[in-house]
């Protein structure tokens, strides 16, 4: 016959804890994501053990690069994809977002940190996500961004996929015909295409241009007090002859001063005699 003895063990008080989602829980770190490492590293002095900070290297989802990504029927929606190479950066901020309290992102505060604020909450539905805007890295200026998070801005992601989207559609819908039209290896961009007409007519403008002669007249002043100084003709009145019925008129009769008028020098005969 087999006696079982039965034996009531003592909970430690640090495992009731962990059951009960106590100390153990608030243990846990608060995570801070932004773009760059060498910022991470930075903000990670001025918050301490409290805070997890990592980076997402910019952007960890984009268009497709063998298709245009871009549904037609459906508004224009883009198709979003993760980055060659993000996979494991993408990974890695999911798993801490998971061992988290709450994460916190931070990503630059212009469309483009906005768009990547969205990527990023989208990957980590259900945790609770804050968006924080950093304006200066200093531990004063984290802390109040900190101090004072916000939801992301979606007016500023919709900027950000229009632009993405307009990129897409120009360099991939006018490159193909360059590459019929003038050589294979040309692309075409909607600032790029632009900025590239407007130095070919400003070049034009250039070998258009036919030189011509022109002089100035500088002159030195001195006076009692003020130091002296260089003043240089850039207007002259134009002088209107008086009628002979005027000039006989009265010796008191004012002067005609003219209109103001550019001056234009042509040569050095011109010079010598306004001088």
């Amino acid at each position: 016959m087999t006696n079982i003895t039965k034996k009531k063990e003592a909970t430690s008080p640090k495992k009731k804890a962990t059951a009960a989602g106590g100390p153990a829980s608030s243990r846990k770190t608060d995570l801070l994501i932004v773009e760059s490492p060498t910022k991470a590293r930075t903000i990670s002095k001025y918050l301490g053990k409290k805070f997890r900070v990592m980076a997402s290297v910019g952007h960890i989802m984009d268009l497709p690069k063998s298709r245009i990504g871009i549904d037609f029927e459906r508004g224009f929606k883009p198709e979003y994809i993760v980055i060659k190479g993000k996979a494991k950066i993408l990974n890695e901020i999911k798993k801490a977002a998971r061992e988290s309290n709450k994460v916190y992102l931070a990503p630059d505060p212009d469309r483009e940190g906005e768009a990547i604020a969205w990527h990023i909450a989208e990957a980590l539905r259900g945790c609770d996500i804050h968006r924080v805007l950093l304006h200066e890295i200093t531990e004063k200026g984290v802390r109040e961004a900190m101090a004072s998070p916000s939801a992301i801005d979606i007016q500023k992601v919709n900027a950000q996929q229009a632009r993405r989207v307009l990129d897409r559609l120009v360099g991939y819908k006018i490159s193909p015909l360059l590459w019929q039209k003038v050589r294979r290896g040309l692309s075409a961009g909607r600032v790029q295409s632009v900025a590239v007409r407007l130095i070919c007519e400003r070049e034009k403008e250039v070998l258009a241009f036919i030189p011509v002669e022109y002089w100035s007249i500088d002159a030195k002043l001195q006076g009692g007090n003020p130091p002296p100084f260089i003043a240089k003709l850039i207007q002259r009145r134009k002088i209107t002859p008086l009628s002979p019925l005027i000039r006989g008129a009265s010796n008191d009769s004012p002067p005609d001063k003219g209109e103001l008028e550019g001056v234009e020098i042509h040569n050095q005969a011109e010079s010598d005699a306004i001088v």
